[in-house]
């Protein structure tokens, strides 16, 4: 197991139902955010590995990703059936999508899905290709793949072909579809999902004046080296959980730490 796997590990049962609750905090603090910043909208989820290989936590298929509340998130195991949540409530149907990439990449502890038109026009036209051209797109220096299947992921095939799709890259394209990103952390997914559609919203802008020029290899190079990620996720992070909190969108009493306590 790597390390960003082993940071929510633990023995201690007490330790493991105060990590959940931290998870489950952030997990639907981070679904109302990227609803409120119209990134997901009436479909879509965000999942979060649980420790010591429980399973993963997501919300349900009917749930609204503009009320969501801890206490209505699934407990999934990495099959992706269900196995512990509220009476009544039931996985997404592209549940497979998160069990089937958290079974193949150690590394992820959280998931995002969600259906961006204009992210996803790059997969619609016979045209420049998705590409790193802000700074904070270095995240994707190892590619951008697109899945050539358009289909919802409902099934534990197809979770397994995105997963193959996705390999060691941290997002990728479905066909007309949607996005999907993977990150170490719930805060880590929430700013790797705003800095991607602020990179496609940027290129899709940069093709209306001309020839798109994507970040160089050594610009790439010298911009990781500037980049602190942690620090980073951090920032954007406390920036975000206090604009929502201003709104009333989170209540104060979720624990919203971007590390766990």
């Amino acid at each position: 197991m790597n390390n960003a796997a082993q940071a929510i590990k633990t023995s201690d049962p007490v330790q493991d139902q105060d990590i959940e609750q931290h998870l489950r905090d952030q997990v639907a603090a981070c679904t109302l955010m990227l609803n409120e910043l119209k990134i997901m909208g009436y479909s879509g989820h965000v999942s979060a590995r649980l420790p010591d290989g429980r399973g993963f936590l997501i919300q349900s298929v009917d749930q609204s990703r503009a009320s969501l509340r801890p206490e209505l998130l699934l407990i999934c195991n990495m099959d992706g059936y269900l196995l512990s949540g509220p009476e009544g409530l039931r996985p997404p149907s592209e549940v497979f999508l998160h069990s089937e990439i958290f079974r193949v990449r150690p590394d992820v502890n959280s998931i995002a899905h969600f259906h961006h038109d204009r992210t996803a026009v790059f997969t619609l036209a016979d045209g420049p290709q998705l590409a790193p051209v802000k700074n904070h797109a270095v995240r994707w220096a190892n590619g951008i793949p697109v899945h050539p299947n358009p289909n919802h992921v409902n099934s534990p095939e197809r979770g397994s072909a995105l997963a193959k799709t996705l390999g060691e890259a941290h997002a990728a394209l479905i066909r007309a579809h949607g996005q999907v990103i993977v990150a170490e952390s719930v805060p880590g997914v929430l700013v790797d999902c705003v800095h991607f559609v602020e990179n496609a919203e940027a290129m899709y802008d940069a093709c209306m004046l001309g020839r798109v020029l994507p970040l160089t290899a050594e610009e790439i190079a010298s911009f990781g080296k500037d980049i602190k990620r942690a620090k980073h996720i951090n920032k954007l992070w406390t920036y975000y959980v206090g604009r929502a909190l201003s709104m009333g969108l989170v209540p104060e009493g979720w624990n919203l730490a971007a590390k766990l306590q």
